[in-house]
């Protein structure tokens, strides 16, 4: 490498923002963090997975325009250590799961660019989401990756498998959940993981004063059965 070479290598930039907001509306918005927050939960115990979205990929070394920023990702054989931005040579390892959630402005991109790229680089599956239920000809695409091509995937009743994440998407006709075959239940979002701490707490609050009452009841039997030991005595 000459020394101008060099010069140029430490001079590059890969900006961690492409200047867009992290999704079109709340809608969009919501759905991407609730997927992000179940994976990431679901995924907690395994060093090596690593989820993130809306961060930028960058997928050619030296050349910062080469980039899009996938909406959802699981990556394997990485650490979790959070990152600024991920680019693929230093990665050694591509998203093997992709979940874009479409929009009015990008599900073209979704279904022509992206679809390419992300074939190219390897993500073994790919799922497409149209939380509208307006842009898409149906809701939910899902693909999987043969012999380098996507090659789409049978979504039958709003449901595909991941054979990758052993989840299964399910299009609830209102949103996008995650849903773990081996308890039949879905992945919990934020939203309802707050609600079930609530609950808890709610719970602990009963018992403790029906616990309460139980001790005040035993204390009272207890002093009268002494009073009349003490009177028949």
């Amino acid at each position: 490498m000459s020394v101008g070479q060099r010069d140029l290598a430490v001079e590059l930039q890969y900006p961690e923002s492409d200047g867009k907001p992290l999704a079109e509306t709340d809608i969009h918005r919501q759905l991407i963090i609730d997927l992000i927050f179940a994976l990431e939960n679901f995924f907690r115990n395994a060093p090596d997975v690593y989820v993130s979205g809306n961060l930028l990929l960058y997928y050619e070394e030296g050349n910062p325009k080469k980039n899009l920023s996938p909406d959802v990702f699981v990556a394997r054989g990485v650490g979790k250590s959070p990152r600024r931005v991920y680019k693929l040579w230093e990665e050694g390892h591509p998203p093997e799961v992709v979940i874009e959630v479409s929009s009015r402005a990008t599900w073209g991109e979704d279904l022509q660019k992206k679809w390419m790229l992300y074939a190219q680089m390897g993500v073994k599956e790919y799922f497409i989401f149209d939380p509208e239920y307006d842009y898409l000809a149906t809701p939910l695409l899902a693909y999987r990756l043969e012999e380098g091509q996507f090659v789409p995937l049978e979504v039958k009743d709003g449901r595909v498998r991941s054979q990758v994440l052993g989840l299964e998407l399910v299009d609830t006709g209102e949103t996008l959940r995650l849903l773990e075959p081996q308890t039949g239940q879905f992945l919990l979002t934020p939203r309802e993981v707050e609600q079930a701490r609530q609950q808890a707490e709610a719970e602990v609050a009963r018992l403790r004063e029906e616990l309460e009452r139980l001790q005040q009841r035993t204390s009272s039997i207890t002093e009268q059965t002494v009073t009349e030991i003490n009177r028949d005595g």
